[in-house]
């Protein structure tokens, strides 16, 4: 029902593409047969053309950006210029912009979603609803290529293929592929997103002045990896927890995203034993010492776990997974050896 409905939609927003156009990427302008502006999002520019009549290469309404080889019709573009992401909302606004009346068996309600602010919570959980699982994608291969091949548990990671960028205010918006990891609080709510930004060319992070940035409510909050029971670990990246992860699998995990924030965890009321993956710097030694005073004040047991390099990822990707199942053997408490370790192959 929703695929037909969406062929009819773009279908009559083709016959009026240039006023689309005009409405929506109003930052470009027309050239001949085809409307000209930077991108989907309505940035200014000339690398996306819209076609504004049929012809042999096409139907009007479809569009293409030679910049990133991304393509789409004109629900894309709605989409994308008002920042929604349900369907129900674009065939929403597009009805309006037709001045189509609301189907019958929905009650007409607000046409536009109103934007999030930015950086909020709800930006947050719109992101990530817009994005996808990173099974087979570049987020996949990024992580492979940093050791971290186990990917079980690992629900709270999503893959979006053109995330903004902006170096400063006074930049303009960039697009890169990144990893976006849902922040949760203990009762499983998404609070917050963290954004790691990739070069869509090299198995690495993107060649930006910041790869990495968080947003949302952070605080008491983190990246979880399993449901927390009266076992869990915490270190403060999310390589770096992965890569624990990587020999002990069935642990219960999270990444606080920082040190700071690592020191300001929320401990589930069933923990009763918290290892603390510890980064191999004076940050991570502050964590460290504060997780612990909060941990004996709990009356939780708190037991330090430390790499051999500046962190377990560096440990894995330099020493191999047979050093980090060492260090973990020896660290960790033997009962936690038997119910969480994974045989060697």
């Amino acid at each position: 029902m929703a695929r037909q409905d969406a062929s009819d939609l773009a279908h009559r927003l083709g016959r009026q593409a240039e006023a689309v156009c005009r409405h929506y990427l109003s930052s470009g302008r027309r050239e001949g047969g085809y409307w000209l502006v930077g991108d989907v999002r309505n940035t200014a520019g000339r690398s996306m053309y819209v076609r504004l009549k049929d012809s042999p290469n096409g139907p009007a309404g479809k569009w293409t950006d030679a910049a990133t080889g991304e393509h789409g019709d004109l629900l894309d573009v709605i989409r994308e210029s008002c920042g929604l992401v349900d369907f129900k909302d674009v065939a929403d606004e597009a009805r309006t912009f037709l001045s189509m009346p609301p189907p019958e068996s929905e009650p007409r309600q607000q046409q536009r979603q109103s934007p999030a602010p930015l950086g909020s919570p709800e930006a947050a959980r719109r992101l990530i609803r817009m994005s996808q699982p990173i099974f087979g994608t570049h987020v996949q291969a990024y992580l492979r290529e940093r050791g971290i091949t186990d990917l079980r548990g690992t629900g709270s990671l999503h893959y979006h293929p053109r995330c903004y960028y902006r170096p400063d205010e006074h930049s303009p918006t960039e697009t890169w592929p990144a990893m976006i990891a849902a922040v949760t609080d203990l009762g499983g709510k998404i609070t917050g997103a963290h954004r790691t930004w990739l070069d869509p060319r090299r198995r690495d992070k993107a060649p930006v002045d910041t790869p990495r940035r968080a947003m949302g409510d952070l605080l008491g909050n983190a990246v979880h990896f399993g449901i927390g029971g009266e076992v869990m670990a915490a270190g403060e990246g999310i390589e770096t927890v992965l890569s624990l992860r990587q020999v002990l699998p069935d642990m219960p995990m999270l990444a606080a995203l920082s040190a700071a924030h690592l020191a300001a965890i929320l401990f589930p009321d069933t923990l009763r034993r918290l290892y603390i993956v510890r980064d191999n710097d004076p940050a991570g030694d502050g964590a460290r010492d504060s997780l612990i005073e909060r941990a004996d004040a709990a009356g939780i047991e708190a037991v330090v776990i430390s790499p051999e390099l500046g962190d377990f990822n560096e440990d894995l990707r330099t020493l191999g997974i047979d050093a980090i199942r060492t260090e973990a053997r020896l660290q960790i408490a033997p009962q936690d050896v038997a119910r969480f370790m994974a045989l060697a192959a």
